[in-house]
């Protein structure tokens, strides 16, 4: 890092300051606000909120005073029907205008606003619904029979998309109905700064999904993060690709860019390549944020599609897993546009990225430096904090991090707190520069005849390769090394499954990687398992692989 940018870096850490960041807000964490006012109502003179499109080609466009009227017409229906300020609502509908209704209207009541994502089933929403404890879900035709399967579910409201009807169950609201009749007039409810806003849900990964309370005051992290790192500004025209029923897309594709001011850009479609070049294209996207997996879509659709928006994209981030280097360089090198790593949990927001808005060197392989507002750490098992190139665990200093709003999980207690920090549960490494790169998981680390291997490592090099469209690596029991690295790959159309093509990517992993690191076994399949949101989960990979060991060994879970 050159002396004029760690100046500049260091000025903007040494900037923040909860009092003028807290400035930029109509309310005041202390006195008061109101999340639809910050949202919505303070920027009726901005004109446009939301460009809208879907894959049957249908479109829409509203402004700010548009979205301010009809959060007013929620309100008034929420507040006839019981709900009021602190109750959660539940929204499970796809990226639709009524999505942003729900949304700005729950806040301007006071209330909660609890994302449902769409392709969730009974199970997942009827525990979401029961951690919650909802007064009201609001969904579509097509996802309310899933419902009928969840006991004790709290009252629907049903809408109405474009060109189809209600199918209303007996008892149901008619949300179109409900919002013509109500008023175009709600004063907003004042709520505290640690009042919450949102209810959210953790992956649920490594067990049962756990309540996330967001409180008002994470509406200065969220700015933060839109103005550093994405680097939103006035000419742009922004396009979060992720889905809304999830925290990135919930925090960066609706909340972020409203609280600035700025229009935000929803396609309810399936991701395809040629949708998402022909939306970037046709209207006009400079800023563009998504996950990986999005962006090795494209890349597995070869450079010719990209030809057509070369050069339009100012900015692209990318959240939600490592961002690998192969993608970097395509993107660059495809689209001309540079694509920076960023990182961040549902419990925090993002906090580590490579900051498209604040002069400091991008380091391919690093999630970044820390986000003005916090300060980060890399801690051994024994809670001490850790120098350069030595592994442990990604911490917030909670004393020195004043835009930290995550105190604990809803009605549990929250072990990765304590002595004075969140532990993440991600295992990292701190350079001399203050960089933070991405090993993995705790439990995704790989030890390997004594070598800890970190999977993103090996997944890198696979990716580099001409064949691979995905990969995900674990390490699979060994009785004489512990553990031995296997890769699970996605070809690309046109590449066949072979032992050749196997024994020419552990060649390549050697010889970009390491002698030690490479897949010893390898794997080719159609698809990796995901969650809803499109992490790969390393966990049912490894104990498939568990699973198998036992069998092959004899060894029956309980015998004596």
């Amino acid at each position: 890092m050159s002396m004029a940018e760690k100046v500049a870096y260091a000025e903007a850490l040494a900037g923040f300051r909860m009092e003028a960041e807290e400035a930029k807000l109509v309310g005041s964490l202390a006195g008061g606000l109101n999340a639809c006012v910050e949202c919505c109502d303070r920027w009726v003179s901005r004109g446009i909120a939301l460009r809208w499109e879907d894959q049957h080609g249908h479109k829409d466009t509203l402004t700010f005073a548009d979205l301010m009227e009809r959060s007013a017409r929620f309100a008034n229906v929420l507040k006839a029907h019981g709900v009021g300020p602190g109750d959660v609502v539940a929204c499970m509908l796809p990226r639709v205008p009524d999505l942003m209704t729900v949304a700005l209207g729950t806040w301007r009541a006071g209330a909660v606003y609890q994302p449902l994502f769409t392709a969730f089933g009974p199970k997942a929403i009827e525990h979401r619904l029961k951690t919650s404890n909802a007064k009201l879900v609001v969904t579509d035709p097509a996802n309310r029979p899933k419902l009928d399967e969840v006991p004790d579910a709290p009252p629907v409201a049903v809408t109405t998309p474009i060109g189809g009807s209600a199918e209303k169950r007996p008892g149901d609201l008619d949300f179109a109905a409900e919002l013509a009749a109500a008023s175009p007039v709600f004063e907003p409810v004042t709520r505290k700064g640690d009042d919450l806003f949102l209810l959210m849900s953790t992956s649920g990964t490594t067990g049962l999904p756990k309540g996330v309370p967001v409180p008002l005051k994470a509406l200065v992290s969220f700015r933060t993060y839109m103005t550093d790192a994405v680097d939103l500004r006035e000419g742009d025209t922004f396009w979060n690709i992720a889905d809304p029923g999830w925290a990135y897309g919930l925090y960066y594709a609706v909340i972020g860019p409203l609280l600035i001011g700025h229009a935000t850009t929803f396609y309810d479609g399936g991701f395809t390549a040629e949708s998402t070049y022909r939306i970037i294209d046709s209207h006009g996207i400079t800023n563009l944020a998504g996950a990986p997996t999005a962006f090795r879509l494209l890349i597995a659709a070869g450079p010719e599609p990209a030809e057509g928006v070369k050069g339009q994209l100012r900015a692209v981030s990318s959240a939600g897993e490592p961002l690998n280097p192969e993608v970097i360089r395509w993107i660059a090198e495809h689209l001309s546009a540079p694509i920076h790593d960023h990182y961040g949990q549902t419990e925090l927001g993002m906090v580590v990225n490579n900051h498209h808005g604040l002069a400091h060197p991008v380091r391919i392989g690093s999630a970044g430096l820390a986000m003005p507002g916090y300060r980060v750490a890399v801690l051994s098992d024994d809670g001490r904090e850790l120098g350069p190139h030595e592994p442990g665990t990604l911490a917030i200093d909670i004393e020195r991090s004043p835009a930290l709003w995550f105190t604990g999980y809803l009605n549990q207690a929250t072990p990765a707190i304590g002595g004075g920090y969140y532990r993440t549960g991600d295992t990292v490494e701190l350079e001399e520069t203050g960089h933070i790169s991405f090993v993995g998981r705790n439990d995704d680390v790989i030890t390997s005849s004594g070598y800890r291997i970190g999977p993103f490592d090996v997944e890198s090099a696979l990716i580099e390769h001409r064949a691979i469209m995905e990969t995900a690596v674990i390490g699979k029991p060994d009785a004489e090394r512990t553990e031995i690295v296997k890769a699970y790959v996605v070809l690309k159309p046109g590449f066949t499954a072979s032992e050749e093509l196997a024994e020419e990517l552990r060649l390549h992993v050697r010889h970009r990687l390491s002698a030690h690191a490479y897949p010893r076994e390898i794997a080719f399949v159609a698809q990796l398992p995901k969650t809803p949101s499109g992490k790969i989960q390393r966990f049912l990979l490894r104990n498939a692989e568990k699973a198998a060991a036992e069998r092959a060994s004899g060894f029956i879970r309980g015998s004596t």
